[in-house]
């Protein structure tokens, strides 16, 4: 049976393994991260069942990875654990799309408990969640293995390439925001990794060029968008 993938992201070393190791002696496999930004790069690079995210944290707080992490997954479980425990603490995190939300400390048996809770409810599974290859016009993408390929035409990604397809795949024929995309794949959005994406998505364009059914549009000011024209 294949295992649950939690993103637990906690800054706290000591209660991040605690928690980790806990979790792990259920049955989940678990991915810890110490920081947000590095918790929104590791949730573009593979896919999760649950996010347990403290509030408080350095570079990225909880409440705006949540935002982040709703940006580009509105059904992903979020738990948040905050030493906070005043309602309108509570509030924001519900209205950055957290699904439950528990006080610290707590005991690791509540923990569980709220954890398969959210999983119960949740439609996700390992087996589900992720389509291994996507079809883009007359090619297919094998996002797994981060080789894209067309005919007699192969392709093998980067890892950042591919997580930037990953997102335009995404969303196919919407916008994507350029932070979005910046903060997914390199944790900040600064000009210097702007100016980096900029060249991965030339080369994107470049490997698409078999096929004019499939374009990256640069959206002046905002973003990008894939479009294709065929579906399989």
């Amino acid at each position: 049976m294949e295992k649950y993938n939690i993103l637990l992201v906690e800054d706290d070393t000591s209660l991040g393994f605690i928690i980790a190791d806990q979790l792990t002696n259920q049955g989940f496999k678990v991915v810890l991260a110490s920081d947000g930004a590095e918790g929104f790069k590791l949730f573009n690079e593979q896919p999760f069942q649950l996010c347990i995210l403290d509030v408080m944290m350095p570079k990225k707080d909880g409440i705006s990875l949540a935002e982040d992490i709703r940006s580009i997954d509105k059904n992903v479980p979020i738990l948040f654990l905050s030493a906070k425990s005043m309602t309108e603490d509570k509030v924001a995190g519900f209205e950055a799309g957290a699904d439950d939300y528990l006080t610290k400390p707590f005991s690791s048996d509540e923990l569980a408990l709220r954890v398969k809770a959210l999983l119960r409810r949740s439609k996700n599974s390992p087996s589900e969640i992720d389509d291994t290859l996507i079809p883009i016009g007359g090619y297919q993408f094998d996002k797994s293995n981060f080789v894209l390929k067309k005919e007699d035409f192969q392709k093998k990604l980067t890892k950042k390439e591919a997580n930037i397809l990953k997102i335009l795949c995404k969303f196919e024929n919407q916008v994507v925001p350029r932070e979005v995309v910046l903060n997914a794949v390199w944790g900040q959005d600064d000009y210097f990794v702007g100016r980096s994406l900029d060249v991965f998505i030339t080369k994107l364009r470049k490997y698409f060029s078999l096929d004019s059914s499939v374009q990256i549009e640069n959206i002046h000011g905002i973003g990008f968008k894939l479009t294709t024209k065929i579906h399989n």
